[in-house]
Protein backbone atom coordinates (compact mmCIF):
# COMPACT_ATOMS: atom_id res chain seq x y z
CA UNK A 1 0.00 0.00 0.00
CA UNK A 2 1.46 3.35 -0.68
CA UNK A 3 0.90 6.49 0.96
CA UNK A 4 -0.96 7.66 -1.70
CA UNK A 5 -3.62 5.38 -0.88
CA UNK A 6 -3.76 6.43 2.98
CA UNK A 7 -5.94 9.33 3.40
CA UNK A 8 -6.99 10.94 6.17
CA UNK A 9 -10.95 9.90 6.99
CA UNK A 10 -12.38 11.45 9.68
CA UNK A 11 -14.64 9.48 11.93
CA UNK A 12 -18.40 11.00 12.13
CA UNK A 13 -20.62 10.61 15.23
CA UNK A 14 -23.33 8.33 14.78
CA UNK A 15 -25.40 11.38 16.22
CA UNK A 16 -24.02 13.83 13.75
CA UNK A 17 -27.54 15.44 12.72
CA UNK A 18 -28.69 15.88 16.43
CA UNK A 19 -25.69 19.21 16.43
CA UNK A 20 -27.46 21.41 14.16
CA UNK A 21 -31.84 21.91 14.35
CA UNK A 22 -31.91 21.88 10.71
CA UNK A 23 -30.17 18.36 10.09
CA UNK A 24 -32.46 17.26 13.00
CA UNK A 25 -35.31 18.41 11.59
CA UNK A 26 -34.75 16.89 8.12
CA UNK A 27 -33.91 13.50 9.65
CA UNK A 28 -37.05 13.85 11.75
CA UNK A 29 -39.20 14.43 8.62
CA UNK A 30 -37.38 11.35 6.64
CA UNK A 31 -37.85 9.40 9.53
CA UNK A 32 -41.87 10.23 9.48
CA UNK A 33 -42.53 8.76 7.01
CA UNK A 34 -41.94 5.20 9.10
CA UNK A 35 -44.99 6.65 10.77
CA UNK A 36 -47.19 8.02 8.26
CA UNK A 37 -46.47 4.43 6.53
CA UNK A 38 -47.68 2.72 9.95
CA UNK A 39 -50.78 5.57 9.94
CA UNK A 40 -51.48 4.23 5.89
CA UNK A 41 -51.61 0.23 7.53
CA UNK A 42 -53.51 1.13 10.42
CA UNK A 43 -56.35 2.91 8.39
CA UNK A 44 -56.20 -0.06 6.09
CA UNK A 45 -56.62 -2.66 8.97
CA UNK A 46 -59.44 -0.43 10.57
CA UNK A 47 -61.31 -0.55 6.95
CA UNK A 48 -61.23 -4.34 6.70
CA UNK A 49 -62.10 -4.52 9.65
CA UNK A 50 -65.46 -2.76 9.35
CA UNK A 51 -65.82 -4.82 5.96
CA UNK A 52 -65.70 -8.28 7.92
CA UNK A 53 -68.57 -7.34 10.65
CA UNK A 54 -69.29 -6.44 14.37
CA UNK A 55 -66.96 -8.97 15.40
CA UNK A 56 -63.97 -8.12 13.54
CA UNK A 57 -64.95 -4.18 14.22
CA UNK A 58 -64.58 -5.13 18.02
CA UNK A 59 -61.76 -7.22 17.73
CA UNK A 60 -60.20 -4.36 16.27
CA UNK A 61 -61.15 -1.49 19.05
CA UNK A 62 -59.92 -4.33 21.31
CA UNK A 63 -56.57 -3.90 19.92
CA UNK A 64 -56.70 -0.50 19.00
CA UNK A 65 -56.92 0.73 22.79
CA UNK A 66 -53.81 -0.99 24.20
CA UNK A 67 -51.77 1.04 25.55
CA UNK A 68 -48.81 0.23 23.25
CA UNK A 69 -50.64 0.85 20.69
CA UNK A 70 -52.18 4.16 21.76
CA UNK A 71 -48.42 5.28 22.77
CA UNK A 72 -47.38 4.41 19.06
CA UNK A 73 -50.34 6.12 17.87
CA UNK A 74 -49.90 9.36 19.24
CA UNK A 75 -46.13 8.85 18.89
CA UNK A 76 -46.88 8.41 15.11
CA UNK A 77 -49.69 11.95 15.09
CA UNK A 78 -46.43 14.04 16.23
CA UNK A 79 -44.53 13.03 13.49
CA UNK A 80 -47.90 13.40 11.06
CA UNK A 81 -48.03 16.79 12.23
CA UNK A 82 -44.58 17.55 11.80
CA UNK A 83 -44.13 15.97 8.27
CA UNK A 84 -47.44 18.51 7.37
CA UNK A 85 -45.67 21.49 8.69
CA UNK A 86 -42.38 20.90 6.79
CA UNK A 87 -44.51 19.67 3.57
CA UNK A 88 -46.37 22.81 3.61
CA UNK A 89 -43.37 24.91 4.31
CA UNK A 90 -40.95 23.62 1.55
CA UNK A 91 -43.85 23.67 -0.98
CA UNK A 92 -43.73 27.30 -2.16
CA UNK A 93 -39.72 26.62 -2.92
CA UNK A 94 -41.00 23.54 -4.73
CA UNK A 95 -43.97 25.35 -6.86
CA UNK A 96 -43.34 28.10 -8.39
CA UNK A 97 -47.02 29.78 -8.76
CA UNK A 98 -47.57 32.46 -10.57
CA UNK A 99 -51.26 34.64 -11.03
CA UNK A 100 -51.83 37.57 -13.52
CA UNK A 101 -47.87 37.16 -14.35
CA UNK A 102 -46.64 37.79 -10.86
CA UNK A 103 -45.48 35.42 -8.20
CA UNK A 104 -48.11 34.52 -5.15
CA UNK A 105 -46.27 34.99 -2.33
CA UNK A 106 -44.87 32.02 -0.29
CA UNK A 107 -47.26 32.41 2.93
CA UNK A 108 -50.41 32.64 0.47
CA UNK A 109 -49.63 29.51 -0.33
CA UNK A 110 -48.82 28.03 2.62
CA UNK A 111 -51.65 29.70 4.16
CA UNK A 112 -54.19 28.49 1.34
CA UNK A 113 -52.91 24.81 2.36
CA UNK A 114 -53.67 25.01 6.05
CA UNK A 115 -57.12 26.64 4.64
CA UNK A 116 -57.68 23.48 2.43
CA UNK A 117 -56.31 21.35 5.39
CA UNK A 118 -59.12 23.02 7.39
CA UNK A 119 -61.89 22.34 4.69
CA UNK A 120 -60.64 18.83 4.31
CA UNK A 121 -60.62 18.26 7.99
CA UNK A 122 -63.80 19.38 8.79
CA UNK A 123 -65.60 18.21 6.11
CA UNK A 124 -64.25 14.27 7.35
CA UNK A 125 -65.53 15.44 10.97
CA UNK A 126 -68.79 16.36 9.54
CA UNK A 127 -68.98 12.72 7.83
CA UNK A 128 -68.20 10.93 10.72
CA UNK A 129 -70.05 12.92 13.18
CA UNK A 130 -73.32 12.69 11.38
Amino acid sequence: MSSEDVRYRPTVPVLWWTHKLSYFVFVMRELSSLFIAWLVLYLLLFVRAVGRGETAYADFLDWATSPWLVVLNVVALAFLVLHTITWFSLTPQAMVLAVGGRRVPPAAIIGAQYVGLGIVSAFVYWLVTR
